[in-house]
């Protein structure tokens, strides 16, 4: 099973990177979490450059690694009390046209992180509805670390391990379920 991982955080030493790469290393065997690292790469939305001969190539290889994962793991900064624009902008481009969506019924789970006190709910929470809209299946198993800069200092500790691990697993359950449907 392939799991897409995408961090809304571009820097270096990102949280949102820690919590992604928390979350591989507690994955069961069996599934396999890939990091996404071309958002930065993905220009403006733009609607005249929005047709399948003047679409960028970030966005084609975007678009290819959400459709060849079997589900979808975000995990999002909160910036101004909604998501990050990095991340709402590759997504504008993922959602266009609709119908040829690459997450269309695909399970998606979001994790957040902030330096503030609510640990990125609102991103969270704005993220999960993105996803709805894009056509996905954005699941209700989320963790959101507040403090993260503190929280997550000397590394990931053996709970929010097994929060991760908790997310993951009913993500994979997800992308079953979804496999199930489909045979």
């Amino acid at each position: 099973m392939r799991i897409l991982a995408l961090s809304g955080n571009l820097r270096q030493g990102s949280h949102n990177a820690d919590l992604l790469r928390g979350a591989a290393a507690a994955a069961p065997d069996g599934i396999e979490i890939e990091f996404y690292d071309g958002l930065k790469e993905i220009p403006p939305y733009d609607a005249d450059d929005d047709g399948p001969a003047e679409r960028p190539a970030a966005v084609e290889r975007f678009k290819e690694a959400l459709a060849e994962a079997d589900g979808i793991l975000i995990s999002t900064p909160e910036y101004n009390s909604s998501i990050s624009g990095v991340l709402k902008n590759a997504l504008d481009w993922a959602s266009r046209p609709l119908v040829e969506s690459p997450v269309r019924n695909k399970p998606v789970a979001v994790l957040s992180s902030s330096t503030g006190m609510f640990g990125g709910v609102w991103a969270a929470a704005e993220t999960r509805k993105v996803m709805g809209a894009l056509g996905a299946r954005a699941l209700e198993e989320t963790v959101a670390v507040p403090k993260a800069d503190v929280r997550l200092a000397d590394g990931i500790d053996a709970e929010l391990l097994a929060e991760l691990r908790a997310v993951v697993d009913a993500l994979a359950a997800a992308v079953d379920t979804r496999a199930a449907i489909a045979a």
